[in-house]
């Protein structure tokens, strides 16, 4: 039994929440029965307590550490998921008189964003996929950027469409949002260029019910006093050491675990990368190498290393694929609701092993349906 869910978890390609190191799951597995410096549970260990502070403040560390942080950032825990960040920096950062914030559109989750801006304040489009169905990105190099906006903002990884910017995008001038959520510490990142990176844990560092947010000083104190409702204010949080009001303990706990393996256990996220980059490099050699079986959906130049999306012949085909996939003991293979097809996610917490049985897997599949 223990084998069997082993192997799931190890086969999970899920589009989040993701996978998560074995390692950090045995970790997890045993502090919900007992943290051993505590004598109790994490699930009923007090927020306030000197333990969880300590978790917390390790946690800031480790981020801090793994992106080479600057001084002038706060290291943020907050709830709400990427959603609420949507809403919450157009209101903080935009003045509905004022100079529109500029956006890319380059998939599912940046239009959930802009619209999201547009329903507070104008808003600039600055460039769109959407007429070549998301399959493509703009290089830094071909935007006209206005250095007016209050900030620009787009998404490093689109999980739904699997495209992937290689480069850092916007002026230096403007202040630079991104959403991070699904390439999050799974690569290095020119942090100190970013005035507010925003990532929700459950793609790379852990359970859902966390969002991580860094944030320059100077641009949290550009809010005004008094503008925001004191919850979703930045200041009130990175005050309180992200402990305002009752955190999720457990997905911070996680958080933590997961930093640290990534710090200690990988060694960085160069190595990280490094790995991730060879996962993706076995799944886009099977899709690529299949005669058109597979069909990767993202233009070869802008694909992502964090979700390949692919599709086959019919419908029918692409259903029994993920029939005898589940069988086989994979999961989460299945497209994004908004799109079909199929979608292999390759977090920092699958294995090249697991990659790999999955490429014999879509081999063998391949040569039983070849005809």
């Amino acid at each position: 039994m223990l084998d069997a869910v082993r192997l799931r978890n190890a086969r999970n390609f899920s589009g989040g929440p993701g996978a998560l190191p074995e390692t950090i799951l045995q970790q997890l597995h045993e502090s919900m029965l007992c943290v051993p410096e505590v004598g109790m549970s994490v699930l009923g260990i007090s927020h306030r307590s000197e333990w969880f502070a300590a978790v917390v403040a390790e946690a800031q560390r480790n981020v801090r550490t793994l992106l080479g942080l600057p001084d002038g950032y706060h290291v943020l825990f907050l709830q709400g998921g990427a959603t609420q960040q949507f809403f919450t920096f157009p209101m903080a950062f935009s003045r509905p008189d004022g100079p529109s914030p500029e956006y890319l559109h380059t998939g599912y989750w940046s239009g959930k964003a802009l619209a999201a801006a547009a329903s507070r304040h104008r808003i600039e489009v600055a460039w769109s996929g959407k007429d070549a169905g998301f399959k493509v990105l703009p290089r830094a190099r071909d935007l006209t950027l206005s250095p007016e906006a209050p900030y620009f903002h787009y998404i490093s990884n689109e999980t739904v469409d699997g495209v992937q910017f290689q480069e850092t995008m916007g002026r230096d001038d403007v202040p630079r949002l991104c959403d991070m959520s699904s390439d999050f510490l799974s690569r290095p990142c020119e942090a100190q260029r970013y005035d507010l990176i925003y990532a929700h844990a459950q793609k790379n560092l852990g359970p859902a019910g966390v969002t991580i947010v860094v944030i320059r000083e100077a641009l949290m104190d550009k809010v005004p006093p008094g503008h925001l409702p004191e919850f979703m204010d930045y200041r009130t949080h990175a005050a309180a050491h992200s402990i305002y009001n009752t955190p999720p303990v457990f997905a911070i706990y996680a958080v933590m675990l997961a930093t640290r393996w990534l710090r200690d256990d990988v060694g960085g996220l160069d190595k990280m990368d490094a790995i991730n980059r060879r996962k993706a490099e076995l799944l886009y050699a099977a899709v690529d190498g299949s005669d058109g079986f597979y069909r990767g959906r993202a233009d070869a130049a802008y694909r992502s290393i964090m979700n390949v999306v692919f599709n086959m012949a019919t419908p029918e085909l692409e259903k029994q694929f993920l029939q005898a996939s589940a069988q086989a003991g994979f999961s989460g293979l299945n497209g994004h609701r908004s799109v079909g097809g199929m979608r292999a996610s390759l977090y920092n917490g699958v294995t090249i092993e697991a990659v790999e049985a999955l490429v014999q897997f879509m081999h063998d599949f391949r040569k039983r349906h070849c005809v």
